[in-house]
């Protein structure tokens, strides 16, 4: 038993985990070998998957994808040190029967293999789905940043010229500015020489630096990973949906649960997975109504009647209907001011003429998921989903810093890491041995 620290709301706490167990690495090549040998390549989207009948034939691709998988799972990333390692390391000289790449070829394989890899990603969750190491029953859904090869400088500048080609847009809309068109030009062409153009700041640590926001969701069962994704948006609130359907595609199930931290706390996202079978459990976020010190009623003291659509205040008058929000997606509720005026409670209910309360539009299925979430959920969770980023994190990368600049190269890098990562577990789970021979009978 080991531990690891939480990030985000949890950084500071120790979550107990189960600590990987040492497999041999000649044990490792037999399974990456015996894995990366039954796939179909080209099938999978890998180029050169088959050899042309003239000229001189490339790298097999499942070479350069073994090459891979064996530097993920040593913490050997970069293209020059996998080169130097296929010269001098015996492991990957039996794995590769002698091949010496050189490190343009390989780093070209990682560049236009995006697709391929995640290809072949799923593969290796249907093959743990006929092995029985997943069952689909509760699914860990939780987001986690990591550094992007850009430095805060240049991301800084980039985001100031955004801003400036933004500002005179906006101007030129309105006519309200001149406008000098070799300093547009110049901006332009800094902003399409940029060679990271999508990183953007996020917390990372608690400090604000060029980084990705990288999702998972993953099985309760085996801590196995059946789904990810790279997005831009620093926030979870809106990766609820977009997960649950991953998971749920990867799995082939009807339903399933889902279970998340607040931060993805959206009420229309909750119905959308509740109507598609994908039971979230996620605790709701709610405003707190800070005027008055905090001594104010709050919305629990406020008694909703679906019949009359009103509220009924610790007064016992009515909060009506007014208008609504369908962008901030809210109805606003209002007592009278005449109410509010002679009400003896006025003072611990508004500072206002009269009390208003927002009602969310997906307010029941908020309601109902809060009903279900228990702390037993909440650790499940917890346990679940911290254990592969703490692994891909310093058992993978080593370090959480991307190495290939883009989205598409973070794509790549983290649908690398995340098949090396299940290979792994897997092997702790099954054993080399067995998961090898099972690989040969697949």
């Amino acid at each position: 038993m080991g531990y690891i620290e939480g990030e985000g709301r949890n950084q500071g706490t120790l979550f107990p985990v189960v600590l990987d167990d040492f497999v041999p690495a000649d044990h490792m090549c037999r399974v990456i070998d015996a894995f990366v040998e039954r796939l179909t390549m080209s099938d999978l989207g890998f180029e050169r998957a088959m050899a042309a009948e003239t000229g001189r034939p490339g790298y097999d691709p499942r070479d350069l994808l073994k090459l891979y998988l064996y530097g993920y799972l040593n913490q050997i990333r970069s293209s020059r040190r996998l080169e130097a390692e296929c010269r001098r390391n015996v492991e990957l000289m039996w794995l590769l029967e002698r091949l010496y790449p050189d490190h343009k070829s390989i780093a070209e394989f990682r560049r236009i293999h995006r697709d391929a890899v995640i290809a072949a990603g799923a593969d290796l969750v249907h093959f743990a789905r006929s092995c029985g190491l997943i069952r689909g029953e509760w699914i860990a859904i939780d987001g986690s940043k990591f550094r992007a090869v850009a430095s805060i400088d240049s991301t800084r500048e980039r985001l100031a010229l955004q801003r400036y080609i933004d500002s005179i847009e906006k101007a030129d809309e309105e006519q309200q500015a001149s406008i000098d068109p070799s300093a547009v030009q110049t901006a332009l062409e800094k902003l399409k020489q940029h060679p990271e153009p999508e990183a953007g700041f996020m917390l990372v640590r608690q400090t604000a630096l060029p980084a990705y926001n990288v999702q998972t969701a993953v099985d309760a069962e085996h801590a196995l990973i059946v789904a990810h994704a790279v997005v831009l948006d620093a926030s979870d609130i809106r990766c609820l949906k977009p997960m649950a359907e991953a998971a749920k595609k990867a799995l082939e199930v009807d339903s399933f649960q889902v279970v998340a931290d607040a931060g993805y706390s959206n009420g229309e996202q909750v119905a959308h997975c509740e109507a598609a079978g994908m039971m979230p459990y996620v605790p709701v976020m709610r405003t707190v109504n800070n005027q008055g010190g905090g001594t104010l009623f709050g919305r629990e003291d406020f008694r909703y009647e679906p019949d009359s659509d009103t509220y009924v205040c610790p007064g016992n008058k009515r909060l009506l209907r007014k208008h609504t929000n369908h962008k901030d997606r809210y109805t606003m509720y209002k007592a009278s001011t005449g109410d509010c005026g002679t009400c003896s409670l006025k003072s611990r209910s508004t500072q206002a003429p009269r009390r208003g309360l927002a009602r969310h539009l997906y307010e029941d299925s908020l309601n109902r998921m809060q009903a279900r979430v228990t702390p037993e959920a909440m650790r499940l969770r917890r346990c679940t989903v911290e254990h592969p980023f703490a692994t891909i994190k310093y058992r993978i990368f080593g370090h959480p810093r991307l190495l290939m600049r883009g989205l598409s190269g973070a794509r790549v890098e983290i649908g690398l890491a995340t098949l090396a990562y299940n290979i792994k577990r897997i092997t702790n789970v099954l054993g080399a041995a067995k998961l090898t021979e099972a690989l040969h009978l697949a």
